[in-house]
């Protein structure tokens, strides 16, 4: 029975190839991949082939937020069994460094994160991967729910970072989904008010359908924040945003621009502002996991749209075709054999 992968064998290209079953290592199980969504990453290097240091220097699958069933286990596994179905934290870490010894294994740097060159992603109906990357999936949710609980991890974490406290008004720049996300935590955590800004008038109805206030970047108001959680990577947004905030005010950055960032430290350091930046999560699935199983966080209104294995290259570039959507889900089971 063939493995097919979507592989990005170039730039801007997508070839869907058997690519092998998995080896096994000896903690790794094999997962039946059901679900992957797409994230801006993603499209990033598929259109660009670089974000930052990393650079796209030959095929690659791509896809790292991903749910599937258990298929096989290696000899040593004993967190996880055949037939469990299972949401996928990305990141294997080294476990042995500085930084994984203190509990910052996000930061790792011996850090094997799915779709990151060189490490090929979820884009495939079989993968291999540590025990340890696997969480239960409750009865209750779903395989695209599963595949969520990646990008809400980055909203968990922003509103960590930031040290977002009870009563705290927050405002998140940036309606896609991991603002969307930002949002639901920094509400689930206890934010007295959220308010997100953008400049797609369909991601602030989607914001106001799920409670928030919601701003066009182009006509804020004058309200003042606690707490920003900036989402967008828009030139200027960080700069907007700390603007808004009231003494003491404390921001986490998510959104990575692709030009230096200007600040203007001297009237910010009048209020003394925080400023954190945010680098993927660490130990955020259990809280996602509770966050979305208790409904406390809806992950479904964000998905709009689904393709099999062989459309990945309709998926990758639905953020330039359409407008009105948010979030692609690849379902890697549905394709045609090669």
């Amino acid at each position: 029975m063939p493995n097919l992968a979507a592989v990005m064998p170039r730039l801007g290209e997508i070839e869907v190839r058997d690519v092998g079953e998995p080896v096994l290592g000896a903690r790794e199980a094999a997962v039946e991949i059901r679900s992957v969504g797409i994230c801006g990453s993603d499209v990033t290097y598929y259109r660009v082939g670089r974000i930052g240091d990393w650079v796209v220097d030959g095929p690659l699958i791509l896809g790292h937020e991903a749910s599937g069933v258990v298929t096989a286990v290696g000899e040593d596994v004993s967190r996880v069994a055949v037939g469990d179905r299972v949401a996928i934290e990305p990141g294997t870490p080294c476990r042995d460094c500085d930084d994984c010894l203190r509990g910052r294994y996000h930061l790792c740097s011996r850090l094997a994160f799915l779709a990151t060159p060189p490490y090929d992603g979820a884009l495939v109906q079989r993968l291999a991967i540590d025990e340890r990357n696997l969480f239960a999936l409750p009865d209750g949710l779903s395989f695209d729910d599963g595949a969520m609980l990646e990008p809400l991890s980055v909203g968990i974490w922003a509103c960590r970072r930031a040290g977002l406290e009870p009563g705290d008004r927050v405002l998140v720049t940036g309606a896609g989904p991991v603002g969307t996300f930002a949002a639901q935590a920094a509400r689930a955590f206890g934010a007295g008010s959220v308010t997100m800004v953008d400049v797609s008038p369909f991601r602030l109805e989607i914001a106001r359908t799920l409670g928030f206030e919601a701003e066009s970047a182009d006509s804020p108001s004058t309200a003042t924040f606690d707490v920003l959680l900036e989402c967008s990577g828009a030139p200027g947004a960080l700069a907007q945003g700390l603007a808004r905030l009231g003494n003491h005010g404390r921001a986490a950055m998510v959104g990575l621009p692709k030009q230096p960032v200007e600040l203007p430290l001297s009237s910010l350091n009048a209020r003394e502002l925080t400023v954190s930046l945010v680098n993927r999560y660490a130990h955020t699935w259990p809280t996602a996991i509770d966050l979305v199983a208790s409904g406390r966080v809806d992950v479904r209104t964000i998905v709009t749209h689904h393709f099999d294995l062989d459309a990945t290259e309709d998926a990758l570039n639905l953020s330039a075709t359409d407008p009105n959507s948010m979030k692609a889900i690849i379902h890697p089971q549905a394709a045609a054999t090669v």
